[in-house]
């Protein structure tokens, strides 16, 4: 998980997955959102889910795009492509439609190359957690928005990871969850149905 930067316009201070919009340069690739999943989790983490990249490939991925080489363009010239099998979608989400800006988000699972680390990259984000779903929702001092808490809710009951991620490769359709905002006896609440 990573903490966004005080100032961001989204979630400033929470914890959240890697994660952003789709560019112009994803809608190059047959699949945009994968490929808007990977650029994200490289631009925010430094983990690139190209097959076969170590630590030296990342650090020429971003040298290239330092040296202004679109996303698409530094991987191909490093000798990479995306690794979209590389990624389990488990979860969608739709904001309320009462909210004036609004989000339909992915969530992936993916397993961190063995051969490299976590390098969050300055500016995207202020700190990173390697943290279970269960102590990310226990832990007081990790602020968590609803729908992070939500989908770390629906996957901390899985005994282990291979059985995580066989449940959701057997799904033929990730179904989406569209909250919608509801007043109660106690105020404002956010309801799923």
């Amino acid at each position: 998980m990573v903490q966004r930067p005080g100032g961001a316009d989204f979630a400033p201070g929470a914890y959240v997955f890697p994660g952003g919009t789709v560019h112009r340069d994803d809608e190059s690739y047959t699949d945009a959102l994968r490929a808007a999943a990977i650029r994200e989790l490289f631009e925010e983490a430094g983990i690139l889910l190209a097959r076969g990249a170590v630590e030296a490939d990342c650090a020429r991925v971003r040298e290239l795009i330092a040296g202004g080489k679109s996303f698409p363009d530094a991987l191909k010239s490093a000798g990479l492509a995306p690794e979209f099998d590389a990624l389990v979608m488990f979860a969608r989400w739709v904001t309320p439609a009462q909210l004036t800006k609004r989000y339909d988000a992915r969530f992936y699972l993916a397993r961190l190359p063995a051969s490299q680390s976590v390098q969050p990259q300055e500016g995207e984000i202020v700190d990173w957690l390697w943290v279970s779903p269960a102590r990310a929702l226990a832990d007081p001092e990790i602020t968590l928005v609803y729908a992070t808490q939500a989908v770390l809710e629906s996957i901390a009951g899985a005994p282990d990871v291979e059985s995580l991620f066989a449940r959701h490769r057997g799904l033929s359709e990730v179904p989406v969850v569209e909250p919608r905002i509801v007043r109660t006896e106690r105020g404002w609440e956010i309801v799923t149905d």
